[in-house]
């Protein structure tokens, strides 16, 4: 247990190391700390932290930086998070715009970059079985035909088919009424099987476009399974305490491109409402040392159905970035459920 005087000592070491990235000294925390204390008493109380392991003294300064069981005490017990204002929140929600899942998951990534400067991860939703509610065909030019998927959810995807012959328009349709009759509301998985064992049944041009389109599936199935959307991992490429080893780096970017790991530690945040951030080791990942992770669930209709979160480094301002993740989260659970 910290005395009041060590506690504001900390907080404002770890204020200033926040701000300003360079080891803190006892005149600069005597300057800010507003405490009426000679350095000497402030070096005292400095040591002490030192032994508790809560700071550490690089080498080629005198003055302190908090170590990450120091974030941990910031975090748990001296942080102030102020909450967002009213218009700051609705001019938020403006940006979020329930009309497409994909596009509304790629903006609250996109915008949660935007406003820490950080990288902006959302854990997709797990889906259910990816259904189809009508298919079109719309004849471009010769030999090239405009695949059309409708979802049940609304989303459309446009895929552009190389065919071996020119289909009339009229063929086009006919193909597209047959299909969409035949095939709505089944799921892209039970497309395939029942197409294998009724293309023989199919007229010529019937077998060729369904072919092409089933083909196209496959990619539509990729994409809408993606794990994660992320946005804004270049700007940790311009964070010194990140860039300042390239192997840390990589190390991180690999995170990213494989993602299991990144998902697990998101989906340890599912369980359980609120905010959560996990400082250097405490990710259990290795190349997540130098960084901390602030994750928030998000739902539709009372569920959780997804996580988010902001990468960054260590050094990152907890008490602006922890309530744009909370309210980020709970304004893309609005969205969905509106959706």
């Amino acid at each position: 247990m910290l005395n009041d005087r060590a506690q504001i000592l900390l907080k404002t070491l770890v204020d200033r190391y926040i701000s300003d990235g360079q080891p803190v000294g006892s005149r600069a925390l005597q300057q800010y700390s507003g405490l009426e204390v000679s350095p000497a008493t402030i070096r005292n109380v400095m040591v002490d932290l030192e032994e508790m392991g809560l700071v550490v003294s690089p080498h080629t300064s005198a003055g302190r930086v908090p170590t990450a069981l120091g974030y941990r005490l910031f975090i748990d017990t001296l942080m102030v998070v102020q909450p967002l204002d009213s218009a700051r929140v609705q001019k938020l929600e403006s940006q979020l715009q329930p009309d497409n899942t994909s596009r509304l998951l790629t903006q609250t990534s996109n915008l949660l970059s935007e406003l820490t400067h950080y990288a902006g991860v959302v854990a997709t939703p797990r889906r259910a079985a990816i259904t189809v509610r009508q298919i079109e065909f719309l004849r471009l030019s010769e030999k090239r035909v405009l695949l059309i998927i409708v979802m049940p959810d609304g989303e459309v995807e446009n895929r552009v088919l190389l065919t071996h012959k020119d289909y009339t328009q009229s063929q086009l349709t006919e193909a597209g009424n047959f299909l969409s009759q035949h095939y709505a509301d089944c799921a892209f998985q039970d497309i395939h099987q029942r197409v294998q064992g009724e293309l023989h049944q199919l007229q010529h041009e019937l077998h060729v476009l369904m072919a092409a389109a089933m083909a196209a599936s496959d990619a539509v199935m990729a994409r809408r399974n993606e794990d994660y959307v992320i946005s804004g991992e270049s700007k940790l490429l311009h964070i010194n305490d990140l860039s300042s080893n390239m192997n840390k780096l990589r190390g991180l970017f690999n995170v990213f491109e494989q993602k299991t790991e990144l998902l697990q530690l998101l989906d340890a945040g599912r369980h359980a409402p609120g905010v959560h951030i996990f400082v250097g080791k405490e990710s259990g990942l290795a190349e997540l040392d130098e960084c901390s992770v602030v994750s928030a669930p998000y739902g539709a209709d009372g569920k959780i159905v997804g996580t988010l979160a902001v990468v960054g480094p260590k050094r990152m301002n907890y008490e602006k970035v922890v309530p744009i993740v909370d309210v980020t989260a709970k304004l893309l659970s609005n969205a969905l459920s509106q959706y």
